[in-house]
Formats: structure tokens, sequence, C-alpha cells
């Protein structure tokens, strides 16, 4: 036993030393490749912004806000507002001012322009931000957007919200809120009266709407027989909609122009449905309740009208399916977007990179999905849709929209338009308060260009 313990101990020793020996030299070859790699590693380049502004001037830097809401709107802007003074990396902090419509904004900020005391960013409607350029007064874009270090990926905004926003190659506004003007179809009902699928021309939406009010006067009530077929709408964005479909619209070749072959076609073709009484007006009607109780087949909408619709069919227990269609016209077919942008004033560079910065934020997915959850709009990028999985599963009417954007339309470029659409909407409305004959409605679009001309000078 004496002679055994020793040789044991003495070979334990040289087996210790030999894994000893091993463990060293395999750290010591670990550490000396990582030594490699890390002395021909490429060090990490910042990006630089060519806006010329140092970080350090944004520091507690103060902007003015002002912004045409009230209500939820102005409430989620508000935190949001709050949200931001707390957490950007720059200490910018931003106050904010409601101006409770679009006319006050445009009101309000135009007598600010020529003074010192005046917003750095306002929400305002695009051809409000079309004017103000014109005279000098707006921040034009483009360096903010292409900007390597501040500037975004623009490729992710659809075309008809990007567009609308440039006065020529200028951009004057970025994209705040975007909505649409479409029709709504019943579509349980119009299967039952034979359509099996909504109207894609001109043609068949009048049988589908003639099919509907017949259905009206063929059944046991009498107090119905004037209902059925589309209530009509006489909202600018309607008319503008219609003319579109038949391939007319309200500019040619920069300038406004109504009196068009086209354009006599499109009221021409309304006037007849509303002669035939396949269209139906009322001025006490609500059309989410007409159409929830199947008093009217189609009716036109925008996104804002969608939970409504939604409640009226629940109100009046009604299981019926419905849709979300662009204006029918094959080809022409249109659905027009429109809503309000991010204008920045001129000022100094520092405050103009700050307001940009806080549009940049606003505009982020997280932010942008949850303007789409509190407004019901369009989401402004089309990576949004990514976080809003759950939200269309139950506004699937809502998804039907967004899946019609590569058939929208933008309005005129131009801030006359201000003007002009207003006129539009009230010619419009005009022709069917007074029944203008089909026939005769050449002269309604004659006197719409005579007065486009003149809210254009």
């Amino acid at each position: 036993m004496k002679t055994i313990f020793p040789l044991l101990f003495i070979t334990a020793i040289i087996l210790a030393a030999c894994n000893g020996t091993n463990v060293t030299s395999t750290a010591e070859a670990i550490s000396t490749q990582s030594s490699e790699k890390t002395q021909t590693a490429e060090p990490a380049l910042e990006t630089v912004s060519r806006l010329e502004v140092n970080d350090e001037a944004l520091n507690g830097l103060g902007i003015t806000v002002w912004i045409p809401w009230y209500g939820i709107e102005s409430d989620l802007f508000n935190t949001f507002v709050n949200e931001f003074n707390a957490q950007n990396e720059w200490g910018i902090q931003v106050s904010v001012e409601s101006q409770v419509n679009f006319s006050n904004m445009y009101e309000s900020v135009t007598a600010s322009l020529p003074k010192e005391e005046k917003p750095n960013l306002v929400m305002a409607l695009p051809e409000h931000a079309q004017g103000w350029y014109a005279d000098g007064a707006v921040t034009e874009l483009t360096k903010y957007v292409e900007d390597p270090k501040y500037g975004i990926d623009s490729s992710d905004i659809p075309s008809a919200f990007w567009n609308q926003d440039l006065a020529g190659e200028a951009r004057v506004a970025f994209p705040a809120q975007r909505t649409a003007q479409f029709l709504l179809w019943n579509e349980t009902w119009a299967g039952e009266l034979g359509f099996d699928s909504f109207p894609t021309s001109a043609e068949d939406f009048q049988d589908q709407s003639c099919g509907a009010q017949k259905s009206m006067r063929t059944d046991a009530f009498a107090e119905n027989d004037a209902l059925g077929g589309w209530l009509v709408n006489t909202d600018s964005m309607t008319a503008y909609s219609w003319m579109l479909t038949f391939g007319g619209g309200v500019l040619e070749e920069g300038n406004y122009r109504f009196l068009t072959p086209n354009n006599m076609n499109a009221f021409r073709f309304l006037r007849e449905l509303s002669e035939t009484s396949c269209t139906w007006q009322s001025t006490s009607a609500d059309p989410l309740t007409s159409f929830a109780n199947r008093e009217a087949l189609f009716i036109a909408a925008s996104l804002t009208d969608l939970p409504g619709v939604a409640r009226a069919f629940a109100s009046a227990n009604s299981t019926d399916k419905w849709s979300v269609m662009p204006f029918p016209g094959g080809e022409n077919s249109a659905m027009t977007v429109y809503g309000s942008s991010y204008v920045i004033l001129d000022s100094t560079d520092e405050k103009q990179l700050a307001a940009w910065l806080f549009v940049r934020w606003l505009t982020d997915n997280k932010q942008d999905a949850r303007w789409v959850e509190t407004t019901h709009l369009f989401p402004l990028r089309t990576s949004t849709l990514e976080l809003l999985g759950d939200y269309e599963k139950t506004h699937p009417q809502w998804r039907q929209a967004v899946d019609l954007l590569p058939q929208a339309v933008l309005q005129p470029q131009l801030a006359s338009w201000r003007t002009v659409k207003i006129m539009l909407g009230d010619g419009f409305a005009h022709m069917y308060r007074v029944n203008t004959p089909s026939g005769q409605v050449a002269a309604i679009l004659a006197q719409m260009e005579t007065m486009s001309k003149d809210l254009s000078k």
C-alpha cells in the first residue's frame, strides 16, 4: 500500500499538469484569434446630417404647434406632445394650441405670417399649405426628408398621400391624416335582388339602384315606394369622384375646366337616375340609419363614418353584410383621398429642424397605429399595417378601404381649391335642389367653370 500511494500521487500530478497545459494553450489561442478580429474590424461610422445644425442647439429648444382639433383628436395629440417632451433625446419642448377647426386655423395662421409671434408647425389642409408656400412663408421639406441622419423612407408612404403635398417639385407639407370618400353597398340585400358582386361600371350601378327601387315599389308598404337605390350625397368629394369615374375632373392642363363632355356625361347620368327614381334625396334622413334599415342600397361615406355604420346595423338588429367600394367607372373607378398635413413655417434653422423631428416622431409606426385606432383613418405608412392586425379583424370595412388605395386619386394641388371645392359642392347640391333636368346639366357646369376662374384669380 505504501508503494502504490506515491505512484498514484505522482500520476495524478502528471495528468493535472498535462490538462492544465492544454487549457492554457486553448485559452491563449482564443484570445489571440479574438485580438486579431478586433484589430481587423472596421470602426462604425456615425451618420452625419447635411442640415448643419448642432444637436446642442436643440437642447431645451421650444416650438409652438397649432392644431385644428378638439375632443378625442386633441386629447390624443396632447398625449403625444407630453410623451415627446419627456422622451426625445434632444430635449426639444413642444407647446400646443387648438384653433378649433380648419377654417379658424387658416385665418389665424394667415394673420400671423407677418408677425414674429407665429407657430412653428401647423396642421392644415394641403391647399392651405400651397397658398402659404406661394407667399414664401413655408419651409420646403425635401432636404429634411432626404437627410442621411434625420430623413425618412418615403417609399413606405402610399403615393396618394405623399404626392398631395407637392407644389411642382417642392414638398410644401407632410401627410398628417388621410381619409377617403367612397360608396357603401349592402351585399346581403343586393344578393337577394340577384346581384352577386358590387357594381364596377355606371351601368351596373344603375341596374342595382333601379333594382332596389323596384323592390320597394312591389312590396306591401306604400310609404317606402320612393326609397331604394342610392341615397344622394352632394358633398364636393362625391361630385368630384363621379366626374373622375366618367373620365372627367376639374382640371385641364393645370387650369379649372368643368364644361367637358365627360363631366356632362357624369352629371347627366346622375340626373337620369334621379328622374327614374333610382336614387332618392332627403334633408332629414340619416344616411347611416337608412343604409342599415335597407332604405338605401348605396350611400356615400368616409372612413370616419364606418364605426357609426356598424352601430346603426347593430341598433337595427341587422345581420346584413355590407362593403366598401369605389365610385364605379370600370378603368376609371375612383376613391378620392383627402385630409390634413403638417406644415412647417419659416423660422430659424434650429426651430425648423426641431419641428421636423417632432413630425418624424409623430408619423413613426407606433404613433401612426395609435392615430388609426383612435380616429379610424388610414395609416400613413404601409408598414404600420403590421401593428394593426387586431384592429383590422374587428374593422373589416376599414381594411377594404385600405385595399382600395391603389385606386385612390388626389385633389387638385392648387391653393384656390380651398374655395373652388366649396363652389363645386354648392353647385352639385343646387342641381338636385332645383331638380335640374338631365338635358340641362351643361348650364350648371358652365356656371361652375366661370366661377372657378373667378375664384382662382
